[in-house]
């Protein structure tokens, strides 16, 4: 449903500004390498190349493919935005960040194929450096386009009264809302036995002593460490920013002299051995060598049955869903807000039960309002194993939207739409001031804006 919704309502410049250059496809053979530029935009460049490879990127990932014009008129204005937003002292730049977190993306893809060659050829790049580089670039373009969409649309809002005129303008269009359900979880993480946690961290001082003794951290790191974003590299992580990595990473990363490697450290993600590279002001190079925290089968019997008692306890109106969500639950996105779930769609609390994972939605099955699933085991993102109990808050039948049950949501819209307003006004006032060239492969083109200055050359 919300996706829908945006579609009809969001108008094409909220498309282009949040990214519409990762969801297109040109009408060239996705994976050509073509010279040529295809567009410029004050001293932002386009290649045809980068449309070929961004497109196909974008396929591969599930990306919407719009008409051939379309996309052309989509790259030029999200240009303009991320001209505008790279001159804008107020958006920080993150060069570094984005670098980084375009290596982390493709070993994270890598980690999906049984080989790089495999995956270079589905992707339809040459070399891991044309795809890294195709990533950053998609990344880079999102990041600028939606901060300076942000920085120009921060003042923008709605009265009541703009809410109700247009539910009555669009409500015969609204699209109807499909069966949804508003869902609260407490979810914990196994607890280790003191000796299971010894033994974990007895297997890195070993792999310690072996380093000290001639082994480079390097060798050690690809064998054993238990991280696919860092393992294939050494266990390195460069040009690291401060508040990037979990706490205890960086605190014991940064009281490292370089070269130095640190005792066992305990994060989230398991136990580390880390050590220090380089310092190069802010910024850092570490090596790590991570083996994960994964509960036994007995310290799992034990959560569930901890949690077991919890959920008895509610049942029993001895203690409030919210307050075991805050007192126990592990899950940091939901514990501090009464152990509410939220669509990764908008934010909502109401949660489409077709787009709910697989686990969830077997274990509500036939529940109603107010019920609470038995204890069941699941995998957190960080591919933890977890135990959980859910709650069902709220049953949302199919409907039609209506203003008097869906308000927040008709508001949200009417939102977007005053901000799509705001940004294409923008848009037109800052076109005869920035330099815009494209080529005349696209010369047939009938564009929305009064975009086309003068042609490229052939």
């Amino acid at each position: 449903m919300n996706k829908n919704i945006k579609n009809i309502f969001l108008l094409t410049v909220l498309m282009v500004f949040f990214g519409i250059t990762i969801q297109a496809q040109s009408t060239l053979k996705a994976g050509d390498l073509v010279d040529g530029i295809a567009v410029v935009v004050g001293d932002e460049i386009i290649l045809e190349s980068d449309i070929a490879e961004q497109a196909n990127y974008a396929k591969l990932q599930g990306g919407a493919v719009p008409n051939r014009c379309d996309f052309v008129e989509s790259i030029v204005n999200n240009k303009l935005l991320i001209y505008e937003a790279k001159r804008d002292t107020l958006i920080e730049n993150r060069s570094a960040m984005l670098k980084e977190n375009a290596n982390q993306k493709y070993n994270q893809i890598l980690g999906q194929f049984p080989d790089e060659k495999t995956m270079l050829a589905q992707y339809k790049f040459r070399t891991s450096y044309e795809m890294k580089n195709a990533i950053e670039k998609i990344d880079t373009d999102n990041y600028y386009g939606q901060s300076k969409f942000a920085r120009i649309t921060e003042k923008a809002d709605v009265t009541p009264n703009e809410v109700t005129d247009f539910y009555n303008t669009f409500k015969f269009q609204l699209p109807a809302v499909k069966d949804e359900v508003s869902l609260s979880q407490i979810t914990m993480y196994p607890k280790l036995t003191t000796a299971h946690k010894d033994e974990i961290i007895g297997k890195l001082n070993k792999i310690k002593q072996d380093i000290l003794a001639g082994e480079s951290f390097e060798s050690q790191a690809r064998i054993y460490s238990d991280d696919p974003g860092s393992a294939s590299k050494g266990g390195l992580y460069t040009n690291i920013s401060k508040g990037k990595m979990v706490k205890q990473f960086e605190a014991a990363a940064l009281n490292l002299a370089e070269g130095e490697i640190s005792e066992p450290v305990e994060s989230d993600f398991g136990y580390h051995l880390i050590q220090l590279v380089k310092k190069s002001g802010k910024n850092y190079d570490a090596r790590h060598i991570l083996l994960k925290a994964e509960p036994n089968e007995e310290e799992i019997a034990a959560a569930k049955k901890e949690l077991d008692s919890i959920r008895t306890l509610i049942i029993e109106g001895k203690l409030s869903f919210k307050d075991a969500a805050f007192r126990f639950s592990d899950d940091k996105q939901t514990k501090f807000n009464a152990g509410i779930m939220t669509s990764p769609e908008d934010g909502s609390d109401k949660i489409e039960k077709l787009n709910l994972p697989p686990t969830i939605s077997y274990q509500i099955a036939g529940l109603n309002k107010g019920d609470i699933t038995d204890v069941f085991q699941d995998t957190a993102a960080q591919e933890r194993k977890t135990v959980s109990i859910v709650k069902v808050d709220d049953v949302i039948a199919a409907h039609q939207l209506d203003i008097a049950t869906d308000y927040d949501r008709i508001k949200q819209m009417a939102l977007n739409k005053k901000k799509n307003e705001m940004v294409e006004k923008w848009v037109k006032e800052k076109l005869p001031s920035i330099f815009i060239s494209i080529n005349d492969r696209y010369k047939d083109c009938t564009f929305k804006t009064d975009i086309r200055k003068q042609n490229a050359p052939n």
